[in-house]
């Protein structure tokens, strides 16, 4: 399979700010070809790479006033090696977070799927749930918005889909995460959300709003909510949104079982 992708983001920097981007692929793909650039104003734009963890790959700007531009794109051909969990990841994907409050939802998941034993059945009875009792409508979360509000509200987008289904789980006693990808097939084109549970011995995709094929998704960015995982966090300063462009493409856009259980690749 090969998978092309691309994101470009336009920003309005009001004031002298510090950025971290999360838009290039994470470090478990082998881009066959691959550019990451930012300019301010037409000119190129230093920025530092970090690690972290999962294979996240950060940028970090620095940038004064002026119309900033960051740009990527890459081309993958075939199949990432799995990702795996450690002990320290069953234990954190196992706790409350920011976003996925597992605690105050756990009354809620074990009157749903308390008498569930089987793990693949239970994924896809809490991703099935989730996806019938919310609402997709563009704009109507804020992103200061959790699992519980998301519930309370019974609409949201991917990430509020991806964070009721990580909590839901977390609340079974499931490590789950929130992982951000490019997502070949998805309509309309962004960057998409998903959630992920250690299930069988690996990280298997859950995706409540049932928008792209799993088996075509790229990795992006992996963490506990979307406080790890976000296209951009403004650490300081102002930037205000001016344009976004995402695109991902695959050769083969597979069905998708959603009994099957799918691992990222």
């Amino acid at each position: 399979m090969q998978r092309d992708v691309s994101s470009r983001i336009e920003l309005d920097v009001t004031e002298r700010a510090e950025m971290v981007f999360s838009m290039a692929v994470s470090r478990h793909h082998t881009p066959v070809t691959e550019a990451l650039t930012f300019t301010l104003d037409g000119e190129p734009l230093s920025f530092e790479s970090l690690n972290d963890s999962h294979g996240t790959r950060l940028q970090r700007v620095s940038s004064p006033a002026g119309r900033l531009v960051a740009s990527y794109r890459a081309s993958i051909v075939g199949e990432a090696e799995a990702t795996v969990a450690n002990g320290t990841d069953l234990v954190v994907y196992r706790r409350p977070s920011r976003y996925a409050e597992s605690d105050a939802l756990g009354p809620t998941a074990f009157a749903e799927f308390g008498g569930i034993t089987d793990p693949a059945e239970l994924l896809t009875s809490v991703a099935s749930w989730v996806g019938t009792h919310l609402a997709y409508v563009s704009g109507s979360s804020l992103p200061t918005d959790g699992a519980v509000r998301t519930l309370l509200a019974r609409r949201g987008v991917c990430r509020d889909y991806a964070h009721l289904t990580v909590a839901l789980l977390r609340a079974l006693n499931v490590p789950a995460r929130l992982v951000s990808v490019y997502a070949p097939g998805l309509y309309p084109m962004d960057f998409h959300a998903v959630a992920e549970a250690w299930v069988d011995d690996a990280w298997r995709v859950v995706d409540a709003t049932t928008l792209a094929p799993r088996s075509t998704l790229v990795r992006i960015a992996t963490g506990r909510d979307a406080a790890d995982s976000a296209f951009l966090t403004t650490i300081s300063g102002r930037v205000d949104l001016a344009a976004m462009e995402v695109t991902a493409v695959a050769d083969v856009l597979p069905d998708d079982d959603l009994n099957e259980l799918v691992v990222m690749r």
